[in-house]
């Protein structure tokens, strides 16, 4: 409790808030900052709906064909040998090697940064293929300033793919009629505005790009294109064990198909069960897995997802992961909302759940429906009587017509609105984990490190998942090239964990307690006083946690 206070003390005082990370490029972030302009909302076209969606489509194609993959081996590769001097400088023509296991936006972007600085980068990836689908993922303000510094074409596509969201309101609404106790205070009716927040003028007052919203598959494709060599990429790569050779010496990788591997430092970028993380932190075998088959933990199937759904359970037990207690049922939806033209991003609020809406861009809405209840649950398969089992319990979930939901709440017509485009197999399902930060721990020992989820994985309410992780990476690549010899290696490591620990700590933990109490809304609302007080500390707080956010320095 004395450590959640300190944080929140922390965030709401404006020193810390506006306080840089450090002063390394302060000129150019000046005149960065003089460039950058509010974005101006307008109306999507019927082109570039058109071009939204058909990007999407192709991106989905390449990544179900692997595309930018090692297609086939040669025997040659740089990484089956060991440098013939292993304890060795770090020169042009024997660069540091590095081995990223995990093919996911946090590797690609490790990766990305690695070989912008003249590394040698292979990514091992355990999956079979890129997951073909994904809704698309807010690249807030920070993460582009990231992507810029490491390369700029990176950012300038993305920001060509993506959709401003910035540019309209953001904020929490009541999902239905709400009084207080005793009809003490307000009454809310379904839909009010509770908390409204501006996503724009801090990334304006630091001279950050405003936020936009791209789909995965892009996002990934665009990595490929324009980060790596193409052939970087390993897939069906899943890495079995690794042997430190001595401090300066490298790693000996083993993967699952007997391969071996080596490299002058490995990465961790494998997500929240990651296998590098279980063997670096000495877990029980069962606290990695294959979590999907499609990279980045995207099942390819309804079976895939369930059996997804049961190992998590087993595999949360093992690798200290925590449940948290939300089911996530998320969708992309081609509709073009009634509200596109003035909110970007809303929460409706109910009682033990709760409905997140954010602009998707091409006419499109993403959705994601949080319920409370025990992991590892599964939805009936679809029957005569129900072909569509999952949209049915969501539409129930919140009616919006008497009698309501299961608690006699009507809720606001929005979550139908949605739910009522979207098609039953464009809804997936998956329970929520996260994990304490790894303060004690670590992120690295000897010559491997981790990143992204593997690292310090977070709930989704503030969309910083992937933003911390491509911070990771840009950062990981700046201290690794200032490597002068391998034996310099692990001090390079160990730097990059005590420069990012502080930051993504105070993240998880907002992410965690602003998931816990967005349930407990409810609660809070009916209790004279208590209620108010704490929406207007929200109001208040959110630009002071939305400047720590998007600061040009990490």
């Amino acid at each position: 409790m004395k450590f959640t206070a300190a944080v929140a003390a922390l965030l709401l005082s404006p020193v810390a808030s506006f306080a840089p990370v450090g002063l390394i490029q302060g000129k150019r972030e000046i005149a960065l900052q003089a460039t950058v302009e509010a974005p101006v909302r307008e109306p999507e076209t019927p082109e570039r709906v058109r071009e939204v969606r058909e990007r999407f489509r192709q991106a989905s194609v390449d990544a179900n064909q692997a595309k930018g993959c090692v297609k086939e081996e040669t025997g040659n590769e740089w990484w089956r040998t060991p440098e013939d001097e292993l304890s060795r400088k770090i020169t042009k023509d024997k660069p540091l090697r590095v081995i990223i296991a995990g093919g996911g936006v946090a590797g690609l972007v490790a990766a990305s940064a690695c070989h912008s600085k003249g590394m040698k980068v292979a990514i091992f990836e355990q999956a079979s293929q890129y997951a073909p689908y994904g809704g698309p993922i807010q690249i807030q303000s920070n993460a582009l300033r990231a992507l810029q510094r490491i390369k700029p074409i990176l950012f300038d596509e993305i920001v060509k793919a993506g959709t401003v969201t910035a540019d309209r309101v953001s904020g929490l609404k009541i999902g239905y009629k709400k009084g207080v106790f005793m009809n003490l205070g307000q009454q809310y009716e379904r839909g009010d505005w509770l908390v409204r927040f501006d996503t724009l003028q801090p990334a304006l007052d630091a001279g950050l790009a405003a936020t936009v919203v791209v789909d995965r598959p892009v996002i990934q494709q665009i990595l490929l294109n324009h980060g790596i060599p193409e052939g970087t990429v390993r897939i069906k790569s899943r890495i079995a064990s690794y042997e430190e050779l001595g401090k300066g010496k490298g790693i000996k990788v083993t993967l699952t198909d007997g391969t071996v591997a080596y490299a002058d430092a490995l990465v961790g970028a494998d997500g929240i069960w990651s296998s590098v993380r279980r063997i670096m932190h000495d877990l029980d075998n069962g606290a990695d897995g294959f979590a999907a088959s499609g990279a980045a933990g995207g099942a390819l199937n309804e079976a895939e997802a369930r059996k997804m759904a049961k190992d998590s359970v087993l595999m949360a037990n093992n690798a200290n992961r925590r449940y948290s207690r939300f089911t996530c049922y998320a969708a992309l939806c081609e509709h073009r909302a009634s509200n596109i033209e003035e909110v970007s991003y809303q929460i409706l609020l109910g009682k033990d759940k709760y409905f997140v809406s954010t602009d998707g861009g091409g006419e499109r809405q993403q959705w994601f429906a949080l319920i409370r209840e025990d992991a590892g649950g599964v939805d009936t398969e679809p029957s005569p009587e129900n072909p569509t089992p999952k949209l049915t319990r969501l539409l129930n979930e919140f009616n919006n017509k008497e009698p309501g939901d299961q608690n006699g709440d009507v809720w606001d017509d929005f979550a139908h609105e949605l739910l009522l485009a979207t098609p039953e197999e464009n809804i997936k399902r998956r329970d929520l984990y996260d994990g304490s930060p790894l303060v004690k721990k670590g992120w690295t020992r000897g010559q491997v490190a981790i990143c992204g989820d593997a690292a310090h994985p977070m709930m989704p309410n503030l969309g910083q998942g992937g933003c911390q992780a491509t911070e990771d990476g840009y950062r990981l690549a700046e201290e690794l090239a200032t490597v002068k010899h391998t034996k310099d290696v692990e001090g390079a490591l160990n730097t990059y964990f005590l420069k990012r620990i502080a930051r993504t700590t105070i993240i998880q933990i907002i992410a965690q307690l602003g998931s816990d109490l967005l349930v407990d809304f409810d609660l809070m609302m009916t209790i004279p006083l208590v209620g108010p007080f704490f929406l207007t500390m929200t109001q208040l707080s959110m630009p002071f946690i939305l400047r720590f956010l998007y600061t040009p320095e990490f």
